[in-house]
């Protein structure tokens, strides 16, 4: 049973600007800690971007997409996005891809282009197909692009 609380009758209730005041302190608190999050997401997109137009593709990168490779296979799957990246690294934001233009891989940077080169040389050979695709689209704009790895058969 809940306890009662001891409300004194005679005290003045919080004046009604007082509360407009806490509501508006309460929304100024939200409004920074959205501007937190959003400063920590640009940050990181930063540091992503940096990481992914001047490094190299990795050992470890390539194990990660032969193992989802293989759990698609596992999965009785014939297709896996192997790696995603934001469209506005692409040299045109993505627009070559959003529109299936046959030349979207001159569109690629950094890690995403070595991705490229590996398909063509390794993928490819082995009957493998490689498709490039918007994924999402934040606020209508194209957002994230994916790389889809195929070893499905050939229609006959």
């Amino acid at each position: 049973m809940a306890e009662k609380q001891h409300i004194d009758l005679e005290a003045a209730p919080a004046s009604a600007k007082d509360l407009r005041m806490q509501l508006l302190q309460r929304q100024m608190e939200e409004m920074e800690k959205e501007r937190q999050f959003k400063a920590v997401q640009e940050q990181k997109l930063t540091d992503f971007a940096g990481v992914f137009l001047e490094e190299h593709v990795t050992p470890e990168e390539v194990a990660v997409v032969r193992r989802l490779v293989a759990n698609a296979v596992r999965d009785g799957k014939f297709e896996a996005m192997v790696y995603s990246f934001p469209s506005n690294l692409c040299t045109d934001s993505g627009r070559a891809i959003n529109s299936a233009d046959r030349d979207w891989p001159q569109t690629l940077q950094g890690k995403a282009k070595e991705f490229y080169e590996r398909y063509q040389k390794f993928g490819k050979p082995q009957g493998f197909k490689l498709k490039a695709m918007i994924v999402n689209f934040p606020g209508g704009m194209p957002g994230d692009v994916g790389f889809f790895l195929n070893w499905a058969p050939d229609d006959a």
